[in-house]
């Protein structure tokens, strides 16, 4: 059964998206941190949960990328059509996260197969898109009002997410990556 959690976690994480995405509508901001933040933590849990007791399954390695970003892309979209953050964050979060798997595609196609290691600007970028998301969500719920920060991250979020897929591009197709060398993505 401990094999399984893992991936358990990832499918909750995944069906937990419509839900949050209903009260966002609402605009039940409190609510919506509180779905946002578990979601966040199943997230975390299920990776300990598959490396510490060497449970990681192939579905599971597919899965949680997709889980995250179904949950992100969700929210931001949902924030979006609400007003709370700025369309043209969202194109550029989703037009980056597509150059990646189109990228990706290319070089599976061409390579046979080739390991997708997270970059580290990638991994601080989506860091900085939870994060914001969160900020907003408890901004909107009436916790703390700090509206310098919600304009200060939503410009950190558009920077590291054309920086990191510049970089991707760059790996990718102009320096050539070594696709054994996980350092080098």
């Amino acid at each position: 059964m401990l094999t399984k959690l893992p991936n358990l976690l990832t499918l909750l994480r995944i069906g937990a998206v419509p839900v949050l995405i209903l009260f966002l509508r609402e605009r039940e901001y409190a609510v919506a941190v509180a779905i946002f933040v578990g979601a966040g933590i199943t997230d975390g849990l299920d990776g300990w949960i598959a490396k510490k007791f060497n449970c990681v399954t192939r579905l599971g390695s597919i899965l949680d990328p997709i889980a995250d970003k179904v949950l992100i892309v969700s929210t931001y979209v949902v924030l979006v059509l609400l007003g709370d953050l700025p369309f043209w964050l969202l194109l550029l979060i989703v037009f980056r996260d597509l150059g990646i798997i189109g990228g990706y595609l290319i070089l599976d196609t061409l390579h046979d197969s080739v390991p997708l290691h997270p970059s580290f600007l990638s991994k601080v970028n989506t860091l900085l898109q939870i994060i914001l998301v969160a900020v907003v969500l408890i901004d909107r719920a009436g916790w703390v009002h700090l509206p310098w920060l919600n304009e200060f991250l939503i410009v950190l979020v558009g920077l590291t997410t054309l920086i990191s897929g510049i970089h991707y591009g760059y790996l990718w197709f102009i320096r050539g990556v070594d696709f054994d060398d996980p350092v080098g993505s």
